[in-house]
């Protein structure tokens, strides 16, 4: 019954329960007495048993020790079964205090068998249990040949996590090793596990058939975590990574929530260490607005600047569906009230004019903007009127309502563009920074790399197409970019913005650049398949106006340190507002004429690097002088 699937009946357990005690209370009086218990307490030992018994079904029924599942026993059962055991323990002292002073100053149970009682009861009640917990776990499944598991972190976090493993999925895994940096734990075993250096978990996956590395360690070091998983998938092991302490349920870690390692946790670089106090001091009690409040950008500024308490929050975005869902993210903030959603877009002027009219902000984040190159290199005219237009729009508003700051989320498309979308970027750039010479609103431009998992990136598409067995698509054999989790990006907007004084263009670390191809591969790494055997990778070409490199400056420009290693300003050649303004009249006045081609003409005008790749376009750049 006990090894059977199905759970022993409650009342048994509790009868074995009892059965237990009164071998434990007979035994106690016979290790008292040396196996010759006295005529005068053999007399006695019935009542005493009785009252013991009694008090420890009392005791069992609060506590309710027998409802817990046998085979499952952790460390909260045997707790409680002490509990209880040690409440009854104290019950027989005050008894027999009792019965000494007012019955007939005798002790009805000697003291030394209420101690030897309670620790043999706590002994055999808890060997019961793990008894049939470990011949469950080791005779159940019989003809089943468990997987050898590896937990990195030999710590607090490490010991529940392989306690889970036990409760959750004992019947398939054992865990074989813990791997730990520590020098004091290394050469130690951990409750019968023997503690390694990080040094030997090579040569334990070389030796051993390893189903899973399990990343234990509530804050390891990025650097460190792309080591383990590049180890662990050469030998074909898959990693799996334990969630933060704060999202375990109850304080308690279950085995489904430890998940797979995924390629975003092995692109994270170092934390960011932000200027908090500065930042709080730019944005608390302030009015702040958001254009494509709910994209990728936009939502987490959101997020991020709820904690510092502004006045008032303004969220546009003109996607009704994704800012709904913002709105029912943030309806638990405790800022929620303060907040306003509205559905607009930033191209309809009289619309953002009675928005500015009303709230008037003292700083904006500009994120709207259509951002995908192949999309936008068939639709120049979307990409101007929503880019450029749009983004002149609230730049104009800005300067008309005295806003404070105007922050600009640009991308490094923008830089030596080879796309229609780039360049519009590239324009928008060019407008805000002319209009910081007339020294009313301090116009600031952030410019970085593509974002991990933000919407239509990379990364997302290569997870559907895993899931639906491939193929995976990529441009490009040496098609390479710069990746930045929308956190980190996010964290350093606000520290740019912070730190800017106006006319600045920052540009942020994007560390090493990575190849697509290699992306991909890993991808499949993680998701445990064979590259060429389970999923393929097909090579489908540049798209329209896509390049294989993405930059971050232009080839004449070099950079200006900050206080914070990972911002840099870029100097960029200074531009005539009186100029910029005509150019940009005589650009928006082709969108009416929707003639793509005249448009992107113009365009090249104002962005003189501007050179189209892979494009219709191209044709306008054969007679120009290379830059």
């Amino acid at each position: 019954m006990f090894f059977s699937k199905q759970n022993t009946p409650r009342w048994l357990i509790l009868l074995i329960d009892m059965l237990l005690c009164t071998m434990s209370i007979i035994l106690a009086y016979l290790l008292r007495f040396n196996f010759r218990i006295p005529s005068n307490e053999l007399v006695q030992m019935p009542v005493s048993i009785v009252i013991v018994l009694t008090v420890r079904l009392v005791s069992f029924l609060i506590a309710r020790t027998y409802a817990g599942i046998v085979r499952y026993t952790n460390t909260r059962d045997t707790l409680r079964i002490v509990v209880a055991l040690g409440t009854g323990s104290f019950a027989f002292t005050l008894l027999n205090l009792a019965w000494y002073y007012w019955v007939n100053q005798r002790f009805l149970i000697p003291f030394s068998i209420i101690v030897i009682d309670f620790i043999s009861s706590a002994f055999i009640l808890t060997f019961f249990r793990l008894t049939v917990k470990m011949a469950f776990l080791e005779f159940i499944y019989p003809n089943r040949e468990k997987r050898n598991v590896i937990i990195f972190g030999a710590g607090e976090s490490g010991i529940m996590t392989k306690r889970a493993l036990e409760r959750d999925a004992g019947t398939k895994y054992k865990v074989m090793a813990f791997i730990d940096e520590d020098l004091r734990k290394i050469g130690k075993t951990l409750e019968g596990v023997s503690i390694f250096g990080l040094e030997k978990l090579e040569n334990l996956l070389m030796t051993n058939t390893i189903a899973h590395v399990i990343l234990s360690i509530q804050h390891l070091n990025p650097r460190k975590k792309q080591m383990i998983a590049e180890v662990c998938l050469t030998h074909n092991t898959k990693v799996l990574n334990v969630p933060p302490v704060i999202k375990w349920i109850n304080g308690e870690l279950s085995f489904k929530q430890i998940k797979r390692i995924n390629i975003e946790d092995l692109l994270e670089r170092d934390e960011i260490r932000l200027n908090v106090e500065k930042i709080s001091r730019e944005l608390v009690g302030k009015n702040i607005m958001i254009t494509g409040a709910a994209g990728s950008i936009g939502s987490e500024l959101a997020r991020q600047i709820c904690n510092f308490q502004p006045s008032s929050m303004i969220l546009i975005d003109q996607a009704e569906t994704p800012l709904y869902h913002l709105e029912l993210e943030c309806s638990e903030k405790s800022v929620f009230q303060r907040m306003k959603f509205y559905v607009a877009d930033i191209c309809d002027q009289a619309r953002m004019r009675k928005i500015f009219e009303t709230f008037r902000p003292d700083i904006i984040y500009h994120a709207a903007a259509y951002k995908h190159v192949p999309m936008m290199e068939i639709n120049p005219s979307e990409a101007v009127r929503t880019n450029v237009e749009g983004s002149m729009i609230i730049a104009d508003l800005a300067l008309e309502f005295g806003c404070g700051k105007f922050i600009m989320i640009s991308s490094d498309k923008a830089v030596n563009p080879t796309n229609v979308m780039g360049a519009s970027k590239r324009i928008a750039e060019i407008y805000t920074q002319s209009l910081n010479s007339l020294n009313l609103t301090r116009f600031i431009t952030t410019r970085f790399g593509n974002v991990l998992g933000s919407n239509g990136s990379a990364i997302p598409l290569f997870r559907k197409q895993i899931e639906n067995g491939g193929p995976i698509t990529v441009t490009h054999p040496e098609v390479t970019r710069f990746f930045m989790t929308i956190t980190e990006s996010c964290q350093l907007v606000l520290e740019a913005g912070a730190m800017g004084h106006g006319g600045e263009v920052f540009i942020f670390d994007m560390g090493q650049s990575v190849k697509i191809v290699d992306l991909a591969k890993k991808m499949v790494q993680l998701a445990g398949l064979s590259l060429g055997k389970d999923i393929q990778i097909v090579f489908t070409g540049l798209r329209p106006g896509e390049k294989l490199y993405e930059e971050l400056l232009f080839d004449k420009e070099n950079t200006l340190p900050t206080h914070h290693p990972q911002i840099m300003i870029a100097k960029v050649r200074e531009v005539d507002h009186k100029q910029v303004k005509q150019d940009m009249a005589e650009l928006l006045e082709l969108l009416g004429k929707q003639s793509d081609l005249e448009l992107v003409a113009k365009m090249k005008v104002i962005v003189p690097e501007f050179r189209s790749r892979n494009s219709v376009f191209e044709k306008l750049d054969v007679n120009a002088i290379p830059s």
